[in-house]
């Protein structure tokens, strides 16, 4: 009982020097991967008192089985973030974002934040929320020159990229972590979770288009500089062959119940070979090599980011083993006796204020699913099962209310770094609007889920 208690204190110390890191100035990825060799230490000091099922001489070979099977659930991840990853920075650096810029392009203030939304809400759901809040907000920059004006914008594209990551299996590292869990399929969070999560952005715009009146002047949009020597038809195709591939990952899992990060890799290789193909028709240098493109490329991969899910998801994972998850989650389903939109609008709330993906990682730890068989035995445990209630709403809720304030997921962290946003002015300007838009999200749920229950 010491050590667990042990092992929850280093774990509360650790994330509040993760929610702590701008004032600390240490990366929160060192700090992840410290608490995550802290806990599982912890563990080993005393085995045998976690396992006591387990002979004496066994119990260490079976934590390093543990050990590696929780590695391989991170794993499946961590090698989908990254494929998805490199696959944005090929079509971003080799131009194939333009796109984007020259179909939201208007004079009109009012439509270009209609566009700007509906853009970032949708490439979110492909893309990420992260990768596609830098490619807008480097959008907007070219054209929107007024400061005061484009906070409002970069506002919107916070709330709209965590909507559209939220009803896509590959949208948001959330969501992710759900889809290659199982506990949600692609067919169940794209059509249930669409409707509450377009109804959470549209909302929000419909009371920020107030703020924005008139027109752009003429010189308002800037000339922009093409920095790539690829021809408008191999940019298209580039970013058709990024884009397209990874809405076709679910639909390879689908086909050949290969994990996720396999189709990853297989549009990776695709588009890889593409560009290598394009480079070489329009060499123009010696020094525009094979090698120097990749090591480029590789460069500007987040891997700080990678190290940082890492130490987080098997840092959950000890919590796990000492059974402090399966605690949590029976206390909360007595002390709300099993209200899951309550439950989940907690979760969400507390999504803007901590990392999403610790708490995500946490209620699969909590809240294991439901198999068909356990359901027919007890009818109650369907919210549990695949496409449940409670597994969509968590996939909604910790997605969408990391809106509510700007440290709350990584779209906002990243924008606030871009357009240096503080966090009182977003508080008092958009919080309260990605709250309204939240809370409308989950009511077009639970009317969704009363129309079916009428139906059925």
């Amino acid at each position: 009982m010491t050590l667990t208690v042990l092992i929850v204190a280093l774990f509360v110390i650790g994330y509040l020097c993760i929610a702590l890191e701008s004032v600390l100035e240490i990366n929160k990825a060192a700090i992840a991967l410290l608490m995550c060799v802290g806990c599982w230490t912890l563990l080993m000091m005393a085995p045998a008192s976690f396992y006591p099922d387990i002979a004496e001489g066994s119990v260490i070979h079976h934590i390093a089985e543990v050990i590696e099977h929780h590695l391989g659930d991170a794993g499946g991840t961590l090698f989908f973030l990254m494929g998805a990853m490199t696959i944005v920075e090929i079509v971003d650096s080799n131009g194939g974002f333009n796109f984007v810029r020259d179909a939201i392009k208007t004079r009109s203030k009012r439509k270009l934040m209609w566009r700007v939304a509906f853009m970032t809400f949708f490439l979110s759901a492909i893309l990420d929320n992260l990768t596609t809040s830098i490619v807008m907000i480097m959008v907007l920059r070219k054209l929107v020159q007024s400061r005061e004006e484009r906070l409002i914008y970069a506002g919107l594209i916070i709330i709209s990229a965590n909507s559209g990551g939220a009803f896509s299996p590959i949208g948001d590292v959330t969501t992710i972590m759900l889809w290659i869990k199982g506990v949600i399929s692609t067919q169940g969070v794209l059509t249930e979770i669409f409707l509450p999560s377009l109804v959470s952005m549209v909302i929000p715009a419909l009371i920020l288009q107030y703020a924005l009146k008139g027109k752009f002047d003429k010189d308002q949009n800037l000339t922009v500089t093409e920095v790539t020597t690829f021809t408008k038809a191999q940019r298209n195709a580039i970013f058709w062959l990024g884009v397209g591939g990874l809405v076709f990952v679910p639909v390879f899992k689908t086909l050949t119940h290969l994990p996720p990060f396999m189709g990853i890799l297989l549009v990776l290789g695709v588009l890889w070979t593409v560009t290598e193909v394009f480079h070489r028709v329009r060499r123009t240098s010696e020094d525009d090599t094979m090698a120097k493109r990749v090591s480029d490329l590789l460069s500007k991969i987040d891997l700080s980011t990678i190290m940082f899910f890492l130490g987080i998801l098997m840092a959950v994972a000890v919590l796990q083993e000492v059974g402090v998850l399966t605690a949590m989650g029976e206390g909360l389903n007595e002390a709300f006796s099993g209200n899951y939109y309550l439950i989940n609008g907690i979760i969400g709330v507390l999504s803007s204020v901590v990392d999403n993906v610790p708490l995500v990682a946490g209620c699969m730890g909590m809240y294991p699913m439901a198999t068909a068989d356990m359901v027919a035995q007890n009818p109650e445990l369907a919210a549990m099962a695949q496409d449940g209630i409670f597994w969509q709403l968590l996939a909604y809720c910790a997605g969408v209310g990391g809106s509510m304030l700007i440290i709350g997921s990584a779209a906002g962290v990243v924008v606030m770094g871009l357009e240096k946003i503080t966090f009182g002015w977003y508080l008092k300007r958009m919080s309260w609007v990605a709250f309204v838009g939240y809370l409308a999200g989950m009511g077009c749920y639970w009317v969704e889920k009363f129309i079916a229950g009428m139906l059925a």
